[in-house]
């Protein structure tokens, strides 16, 4: 298994438990019983302190040679984040679980994996300014994939363009469906206009880097496989926006190397799929691109022709990501699936519905999206759902085309762009679409200023609940 941050298996010689650090967890409301159970000196020591087992709060214990141990301050046992202040705030070294008052494998679960998100640093271009404290324990497969998926949606976003544009992210996704036995086409450049993607080809073509469409198809080789249901997963993949010729503003350029996010949470979750071995077959859609600025960027004004058929006049060349997209859901629907799910940083007005923490869902199934929001509540990985409110479909009407990209309203930003999504979309298709901010924008416990997933784990958990 590939090594993951913070955490040592129990069993292997890299780390016995008889030389780690002794760890207790303890609530708020645990700690009275938690601290009459211990002697009267270590009573005395953490009341000097302060230490009432308050979430996120840690006290260390001193023994005869030194450090002996500490107990950690937590709120909900169920929650990872709860324990994510763990690796930064406890001296690096190797720690163990003693006194488990943990109530249930779900919460050792939540304990495995907030400490591994707690421990995340990005580290491509230079070394973190500590190592994390690492647990040593057995963590359970399945735990131990999520945690590797999140880590995985992480790195793509944070490495800068120069390092991941559309060629790169082919790359990574050629090398995993290598990995797993999937099978990975590339339509690029002139190709797209060849096999009828005109759209994906229209916001990409100004860049140095030919837009592609990365096709990746897992798991309908036999016949077995073939009778699993079929799933699509499309992301967006801008891998750098300026906004074209509707150029943005600096400030809001500043950290659009994270516009590939919905590619980052597509793939991730298309090899989470494939790692666990969930019993269906998926296609997953990555539309990459570059939106940039040339002699031939597409313009305000101009009317481009997608896949669907549907003509799109371009309000704004900053409202770019739904204009690859329609491409690649057209496709997506042309496969009759029993669901299509994507992903994409699609738009502010979603962030100033709901702020940075909290993916919008749209769906056209009311099965879907309540399968997934309970998946959210029970994991600790939230989204909140609003309204395709088809009415707003007027804020997108076109003097000379079937529908505009954008238009000049402030109103309902994030659901006039889910509401041009479905135009593509076959009306008795179930379809789930999130917009998501795939962004720390500080440093928390667990939620490292960067990249972040946002609602893959709760995705998954949703898809397991319904296929496995």
């Amino acid at each position: 298994m590939t090594a993951l941050p913070g955490l040592v298996p129990a069993a292997t010689d890299d780390a016995p438990s008889s030389a780690a650090f002794a760890l207790s967890v303890v609530t708020a409301a645990g700690f009275p019983a938690w601290i009459a159970a211990h002697s009267e000196s270590t009573r005395r020591w953490l009341q000097a302190q302060g230490f009432t087992g308050a979430a996120g709060t840690h006290a260390l214990l001193p023994g005869s040679d030194g450090l002996a141990g500490a107990v950690l301050g937590v709120g909900d046992l169920h929650d990872p984040f709860a324990y994510a202040h763990a690796p930064g705030a406890l001296p690096a070294g190797d720690w163990r679980l003693v006194d488990d008052g943990l109530p249930d494998d779900a919460a050792r679960d939540a304990l495995h994996l907030g400490w591994g998100l707690g421990s995340y640093r990005f580290t491509r271009y230079r070394d973190a300014a500590r190592a994390p404290a690492r647990l040593v324990a057995d963590v359970d497969d399945d735990i131990a994939a999520q945690l590797a998926a999140c880590v995985r949606v992480r790195d793509l976003i944070n490495t800068p363009t120069e390092h991941m544009g559309p060629d790169e992210l082919e790359a990574i996704a050629r090398d995993i469906a290598q990995t797993h036995g999937a099978d990975l086409d590339v339509l690029a450049g002139d190709d797209l206009l060849a096999h009828n993607f005109p759209a994906i080809h229209a916001v990409g073509r100004a860049s140095h880097r030919a837009p592609r469409l990365i096709v990746m198809h897992w798991g309908g080789n036999t016949d077995e496989g073939r009778a699993r249901p079929h799933i699509v997963i499309v992301g967006k993949g801008v891998c750098f926006d300026t906004g074209g010729l509707d150029i943005k503003a600096a400030a809001g350029m500043r950290n659009m190397k994270k516009d590939m996010g919905g590619a980052a949470h597509a793939i991730a979750l298309a090899e989470l799929i494939m790692t666990r071995k969930l019993p269906v077959r998926f296609t997953l859609l990555v539309p990459a691109v570059e939106n940039a600025i040339g002699p031939n960027a597409y313009r305000p004004g101009e009317v481009v022709a997608t896949r669907k058929g549907i003509s799109v006049e371009i309000d704004n060349t900053d409202a770019e990501g739904r204009v690859i997209l329609c491409d690649a859901l057209t496709y997506a629907g042309e496969q009759t699936p029993a669901m299509i799910l994507d992903f994409a940083t699609l738009t502010g007005a979603a962030r100033v519905a709901l702020g940075p923490d909290l993916p919008a869902l749209f769906s056209n199934d009311d099965a879907l999206a309540n399968d997934w929001l309970s998946a959210g509540a029970a994991h600790h990985d939230p989204l909140w759902r609003m309204p395709l409110h088809r009415p707003y479909l007027r804020y997108l009407n076109s003097g000379i085309a079937d529908i505009a990209n954008g238009s000049n309203s402030t109103m309902a930003g994030c659901v006039t762009a889910a509401l041009y999504l479905e135009r593509f979309v076959p009306a008795d298709q179930a379809w789930a679409h999130l917009d998501v901010y795939s962004w720390n924008d500080s440093d928390r416990p667990g939620r490292p200023a960067g990249g972040e997933a946002q609602a893959l784990r709760s995705c998954y958990a949703m898809l397991k609940t319904r296929f496995a």
